[in-house]
């Protein structure tokens, strides 16, 4: 089979890495990719946006199978496109009305509300309603939450002590702070407990769940600092148990996998359920319509299933003849970051020491090749997953390897998993 995947972080190469383990792999090409991709399949220079030049691949390469990482092109509708112009190809990830799970707050808090599913309450303004929404504000009880409608490079949802400044953040998102993506606003209120990331592939009748995950966003050791796409990740999460996990499918899982086939809503993909544990309870703090990154590089090395097959099954509609095999060790993920990221940072920075690792995966992220060495080419550069009877001992090989790998102005955080002791 020859697989088309789309993406170039670090969610792809480790897809990349556990596609080309499946005997029924016979070719894979990766757009646009990085310099660790290369390494798996071809990579071609391409935008996953531009579907006519996804399309022109698909058809020059006889593509069999194409995998959307990334939310954008889903969420631009790419599973339709492709319903349009190549009916028998299989594309894994949501029909563009799916995707709304994570391309809309508002579409996903609305379709929780209906089926049922624990989560936050929240009310929802646009610019036309900013009087109410500021009147709204000073009925709450801080911290509160402000989430942009829309996609906004995981920069857009803020959390705020002080029912001023809320307001002045209120407009300023209204005025477009983030473009269009906060034309809409979702204020919600604020749930206090521990995250976790829980993943199903879905054929749109039937689901099986993956390894649950939990990742680390802030910059700062301790949770502090600014927001970013993520520092690293653990793999099982010691706080899960089956009970918890019980009460994720009987409340979140299988009302959501029920509330698209009610809806007739076309989803053949993964769902990323970000979820918080308030007391004993699980709540959804969001969807998102694909693999969740660095979630991905801790889920993928402890799923044992053959990745094709169970892609093969998606389209089929025959998930429910499939059983999921987790590795039973932990893996733990820690993630190599360009200096001043996720604000300003510089490319371009020769990355060395790729060779001496031992004992850890790598799975590039922010890379590419500049003749015969390896720079760096975005603020999340590595991820480096290790196995360990549990994290803890994990994390001793990922954070040994850290310090191997040099590149300037590289930093990470030393701390992945410390609320979990």
């Amino acid at each position: 089979m020859k697989i088309l995947l789309l993406g170039s972080g670090g969610r792809e190469h480790a897809l990349a890495w556990k596609l080309r383990q499946s005997p029924l792999c016979e070719a894979l090409w990766i757009a646009p990719g990085n310099a660790g991709t290369a390494e798996l399949g071809t990579n071609i220079s391409l935008d996953p946006n531009d579907f006519p030049a996804v399309a022109a691949l698909v058809q020059q390469e006889g593509i069999d199978m194409l995998v959307v990482g990334p939310e954008e092109p889903l969420v631009r509708g790419i599973y339709d496109y492709f319903q349009n112009h190549f009916p028998n190809l299989p594309v894994i990830g949501p029909s563009q009305i799916g995707a709304q799970l994570e391309g809309s707050k508002a579409f996903a808090k609305e379709f929780m509300l209906e089926m049922g599913i624990p989560t936050a309450a929240y009310r929802e303004f646009t610019a036309a309603t900013l009087e109410e929404g500021l009147d709204y504000i000073l009925t709450q009880t801080p911290p509160i939450v402000l989430k942009a409608d829309g996609l906004a490079a995981g920069k857009g949802v803020v959390i705020l002590d002080d029912l001023q400044a809320a307001q002045e953040e209120l407009r300023e998102m209204l005025s477009g702070k983030f473009g269009a993506a906060s034309a809409k606003v979702v204020i919600e209120q604020f749930l206090s407990g521990i995250e976790f990331s829980v993943f199903a592939l879905t054929d749109g009748k039937d689901y099986v769940i993956l390894p649950e995950a939990k990742d680390y966003k802030r910059i700062g050791e301790g949770d502090t600092g600014l927001n970013t796409g993520g520092m690293g990740a653990v793999s099982p999460v010691p706080f899960v148990d089956e009970v918890l996990m019980q009460k994720v499918e009987s409340k979140i899982i299988r009302p959501t996998i029920e509330g698209l086939a009610k809806r007739g809503i076309v989803y053949k993909g993964f769902v990323f359920f970000g979820l918080i544990k308030v007391g004993n309870e699980p709540y959804v703090i969001e969807y998102n319509c694909r693999m969740g990154d660095p979630e991905t590089e801790v889920v993928m090395p402890r799923l044992q299933n053959d990745l094709v097959s169970l892609f093969i099954a998606t389209e089929e509609g025959t998930l429910n003849q499939q059983k999921i095999v987790m590795d039973p060790r932990s893996a733990a993920t820690v993630i190599l970051v360009s200096g001043g990221y996720p604000g300003d940072y510089e490319k371009g920075k020769v990355i060395s020491g790729l060779e001496r690792v031992g004992g850890s995966m790598v799975f590039q992220a922010g890379t590419k090749m500049a003749g015969s060495e390896i720079i760096t080419n975005g603020g999340r550069v590595i991820a480096l997953t290790s196995y360990g009877d549990n994290f803890d001992e994990a994390l001793v090989f990922s954070n040994r390897n850290a310090e191997v790998i040099k590149f300037e102005g590289k930093y990470y955080r030393r701390d992945i998993g410390f609320d979990l002791h």
